[in-house]
This record gives C-alpha cells, sequence and structure tokens, in this order.
C-alpha cells in the first residue's frame, strides 16, 4: 500500500507539471506573437533607417545655418547707424540694438529682458505708432520731439530733446519692428547753415550798397556805348540786392512765420487786378493775357502785403514761362462744408487755381518747386528780365509757399491735364462772409 500510494503521488505530480508546461507554453506563445509580427515588419523597415537618419541630419543643418544668419543679421544690427526695437503682441520689448538704446535712453533694460515697452520709454507717441502699425498692418513713418527721461538726476541737465523719424512694420504673430532715426544732428547742422548764410546776407547788404551808388554816379557821367556796360552792372547789382532781401526775408519767416503779419480785411479779386496791372508790361511783350472766374467780390483776412506778394511772384513765373498768345487762368471758388470734408462749425477755405499755358514742369521736379534755388529747367535764365526791377533768384516760390502756411494755408504745384502747363493751387482760410 504505501508503494503504491508513493507512485500515485508521483503520476499526480508529473501530471500537475506537464499541465503547468503546457499552459506556460500557452501563454509564452501569446505574448511572443506581437513581437515576431513587428519583427517581420522591422526586417521591412530597416532600408528605410538610413533615409531617416541623413533627412534628421539635413534638418539639423538646416537648423544650424537659420541660427547662423539670425545671429549675424543681430550682429549686423547692432551695428547699424539707426537704432532698431521689436516688441511682441502686447507690447513688450524683446530686444533693441546698441543705437536704439542710446536713442531712447534705455538704461534700465538688459538684453533678455522682457518687458513693457512704455516702462522703458516714456513716448506714447512710439507707442501709438506701435499700435497703428498692428492695426493696420502696413508700415507706418512718424517724426516727433522725444523728450528723454532718467532715473539719475544729477544727468537730467545734460540730456536735450531730439527729434526722431521712425519707419514701423508688422512682423509675424502680431509684433512690431521699429527703425529709429536720430534727426537732431542734421537739423542742428541745417540751423548753423541758415546762421551762417543769413549772416553773410547781412554783410553783403552794406557792400552791395555801396557798388549800387558808385555805379549810378558813373551812369550819369559816361556817353554811349560806354554807359550801356554801367546799366549791365546796375542790373546785376539790382539781381544780388534783391537774391539778399530774398534770403533775408525768407530766413525771418521761417523763424517767426506769424510776426510780420499785419491783418487784415483784403479784397483778393481787386488786389490780383492790382498785381496784373504791375506786370502788365511784361505780359504784352508775349501778348498775354489774364482769364478770371469766380466771385467778383472775395474778402478774406490777411496781410495785404504778403498776399500781393504771393500772386506777384506767382504771375510773373506764369509770364515767364507761358507760351506767346495765350491766357493765364485764375480761377477761385470757395469750398463748401462738404467738398473741403470739414465739419459744419468749421470756417469755407478760399481755393484759388492758377493755371498758364506753358511747358508745364518736369514731373521729377514737383516735388522740389518750392525749396530754396532750386531751378528744374536749367535753360530758364535771367536774360529776358534784365530790364525790370522783376527779377527771378530761385527764392519766389519758396517764399510764396512760407507766407501760405503763416496765413494757415496751403499750396500745391501740378501740371494740369488738359492745357499741360503748370498748375498752382492754393488753398486761403479765414474766408469773410459778405
Amino acid at each position: 500500500m504505501l508503494l503504491l500510494g508513493f507512485f500515485l503521488g508521483l503520476a499526480v505530480g508529473i501530471g500537475l507539471w506537464i499541465w503547468q508546461q503546457i499552459q506556460l507554453n500557452r501563454y509564452l506563445t501569446r505574448v511572443t506573437q506581437p513581437l515576431h509580427s513587428h519583427t517581420s515588419k522591422l526586417k521591412v523597415a530597416l532600408p528605410l533607417l538610413p533615409r531617416l537618419q541623413r533627412e534628421i541630419a539635413t534638418l539639423k543643418q538646416h537648423r544650424l545655418d537659420l541660427q547662423q544668419s539670425l545671429q549675424t543679421y543681430q550682429d549686423l544690427l547692432e551695428f547699424a547707424p539707426v537704432g532698431y526695437l521689436q516688441v511682441d503682441e502686447e507690447n513688450q520689448l524683446l530686444w533693441c540694438n546698441q543705437q536704439a538704446r542710446e536713442i531712447l535712453y534705455l538704461q534700465r533694460w538688459q538684453p533678455g529682458q522682457v518687458r513693457l515697452l512704455l516702462e522703458l520709454v516714456r513716448s506714447y507717441e512710439l507707442d501709438q505708432l506701435i499700435e497703428q502699425t498692428r492695426d493696420r498692418q502696413k508700415p507706418q513713418t512718424k517724426e516727433w520731439v522725444f523728450h528723454p527721461s532718467c532715473d539719475n538726476a544729477a544727468e537730467m541737465p545734460t540730456i536735450k530733446s531730439m527729434m526722431l523719424r521712425a519707419f514701423s512694420l508688422p512682423l509675424p504673430d502680431e509684433q512690431v519692428g521699429v527703425f529709429l532715426e536720430n534727426r537732431q544732428p542734421l537739423l542742428d547742422m541745417n540751423q548753423v547753415r541758415e546762421r551762417s548764410f543769413s549772416d553773410l546776407a547781412h554783410e553783403l547788404r552794406t557792400p552791395l550798397t555801396s557798388i549800387r551808388l558808385v555805379a549810378e554816379t558813373l551812369q550819369n557821367r559816361l556817353e554811349p556805348p560806354l554807359n550801356r556796360w554801367v546799366d549791365r552792372l546796375m542790373q546785376e547789382v539790382d539781381r544780388l540786392v534783391n537774391l539778399v532781401q530774398s534770403w533775408l526775408e525768407l530766413t525771418q519767416m521761417e523763424a517767426n512765420p506769424t510776426m510780420q503779419l499785419q491783418m487784415e480785411t483784403v479784397e483778393l479779386r481787386s488786389l490780383i487786378t492790382s498785381v496784373w496791372e504791375t506786370l502788365e508790361p511784361l505780359a504784352q511783350r508775349q501778348n498775354l493775357s489774364l482769364s478770371y472766374s469766380g466771385p467778383e467780390k472775395l474778402l478774406i483776412k490777411a496781410d495785404s502785403a504778403r498776399i500781393y506778394q504771393v500772386f506777384l511772384n506767382l504771375l510773373d513765373n506764369s509770364i515767364k514761362y507761358s507760351s506767346p498768345n495765350t491766357s493765364i487762368q485764375i480761377q477761385a471758388e470757395i469750398l463748401s462744408f462738404k467738398k473741403n470734408h470739414e465739419a459744419n462749425s468749421a470756417p469755407p477755405i478760399l481755393e484759388i487755381n492758377l493755371i498758364d499755358a506753358g511747358k508745364g514742369f518736369a514731373e521729377e521736379d514737383l516735388p522740389h518747386v518750392f525749396e530754396r534755388f532750386y531751378r528744374g529747367d536749367k535753360a530758364r535764365t535771367h536774360s529776358a528780365l534784365q530790364d525790370t526791377n522783376i527779377v527771378g533768384n530761385g527764392l519766389g516760390l519758396a517764399i510764396v509757399r512760407q507766407i501760405i502756411l503763416a496765413h494757415g494755408g496751403s499750396i500745391k504745384a501740378m501740371n494740369h491735364s488738359e492745357i499741360g502747363g503748370a498748375w498752382i493751387q492754393l488753398h486761403i482760410p479765414e474766408v469773410v462772409a459778405n
């Protein structure tokens, strides 16, 4: 019995062991089946690995090239002669170069910091420019006088205001980039030049007066044909005197536009007629006539002498450059509120169009016709006016523009599309109701 029990127990144990092995084999089969499937797929994908590695290497190299290019551009901007700054969508300063830090006195900002620009730079004009650029999604330009702020009170007396010009452009992700130009050195240089020219003009007045007195004395003592040389000398001296006087006058008006204005009620139609009568001897040489259209009575608040000078210079130019046997047109119109795009409370504006029948302005000259000494047509000389007191000096239109601006108006030069001649358009405010 004991032996039978031993064998029976051994058989049961062997049976349990065999059953466990079968179960284990089944489990291993289930577990390893996905592995065999992936292995077969891996064998198929193994040839693609080298290509994938090459693509990854190419992307890494491209990323390095982009980083190097970005660093190069930042280095260029860092040493650029103009300032540059960049802000994010919340107007936080992301980066700026050395020139921008000097222009805007960004002493509290360090590279890598992200701070609100308005906290660093107390310039609402700059902040407004950035907002306009972001809203309109177009490049913008703005000029303003920047008054720097400084934390150190001891340095405040040494900090000066400056004229800035900014060019902004929209960037991706609502960011904005701004280029800054400090125009103050240029303005200072221009002021020094203007003072130098004015001082020179003052100094020239006395010797020119003396030369003219000597020429007048010789003119009375010389007989023909020798006196013609003195006559020519007198004409050139008069031209220089008028040039000096015009320069001084223009300089004074630019320094203080309203300093010499004597405002009164002026009847413009009569004033234009008076100017034409003064110039009529010149107009008769080319058989020119004046054509006026508009209200017969035009009353404006203006300086009568200055407005007379405006039309004297404009009609003088029209006569000089008009074709013979033509007419010079003056068209006057009081603009209505709708046409003037003004609110109902705004006063009306007088528009005057002066059109001649000459060759007109060259297109490249139009932006410069009101600049000092600018003479676009090199063939235009003073010879036609040598026997008159009205001498061209390249300052006439510059003076006209300054007088109109002093009266709060505007002036524009164009070419007439139908006639082809020069077209000067004036807008003069302060129209007096009849």
